[in-house]
């Protein structure tokens, strides 16, 4: 994508953000050692922000050196496999079949008479079913890129068929990581991602 399309949009953010942080923009250098350390290059759309309007900071996590070493800051950013972003994001996950039976498997507790083995139906179910869903095995190749808000997350996909795009993980809420799609179903890459909430935070700012 030619990077025209971030012109101004530092300047945008700035105007909005107000005290907030908005770290500066990344030089090539930069990226090119964020890029070997990482051991995979990022997609197009998110190293053109990175270079020309900031490294993240404000309703995007940061991206920074510490120590000598890039990571990802925010909350939740732990949940990045620095270690595993060249490898392949798994679309479906590793565990997609045994999550969807244990889905159907749900214990409603309408089912029990008795409310404590309701609760012990619950706990045996719950045992197999959490740790599948937050395996780490769900996340290599993408990196979370915004927290909603009560552990709800934004991944972006940067190794695999799904590079580029956003992912909404609702697992907080028992959902299964999906694509995050726009009004017409589409999948939402990065740059309209990015560029959608800038403009509904400018309309929410000016009151329109």
């Amino acid at each position: 994508m030619n990077d025209q399309i971030w012109a101004g949009v530092r300047e945008r953010v700035l105007a909005l953000a107000g005290g907030h942080f908005l770290g500066d923009p990344l030089s090539e250098d930069e990226l090119s050692e964020l890029e070997a350390q990482i051991g995979v290059a990022l997609p197009d759309e998110y190293r053109g922000f990175l270079r020309h309007v900031g490294a993240g900071g404000y309703a995007i996590f940061g991206v920074r050196r510490v120590d000598g070493r890039w990571r990802w800051e925010g909350d939740g950013a732990c949940l990045t496999e620095l270690s595993r972003l060249a490898e392949p994001f798994p679309v479906k996950g590793p565990h997609a079949g045994r999550l969807a039976e244990l889905e159907a498997a749900w214990p409603e507790e309408d089912d029990f008479d008795d409310p404590s083995a309701y609760e012990t139906a619950y706990d045996a179910w719950a045992e197999e079913w959490e740790p599948l869903l937050w395996s780490e095995d769900r996340t290599p190749g993408a990196v979370v890129i915004a927290h909603l808000g009560c552990a709800l997350r934004e991944w972006l996909i940067v190794s695999g068929p799904e590079r580029g795009r956003i992912w909404s993980d609702g697992r907080a809420d028992g959902v299964d990581m999906a694509p995050l799609l726009d009004d017409k179903g589409e999948p939402m890459r990065f740059a309209r991602w990015y560029l959608t909430w800038l403009e509904q935070a400018e309309s929410a700012t000016s009151g329109g």
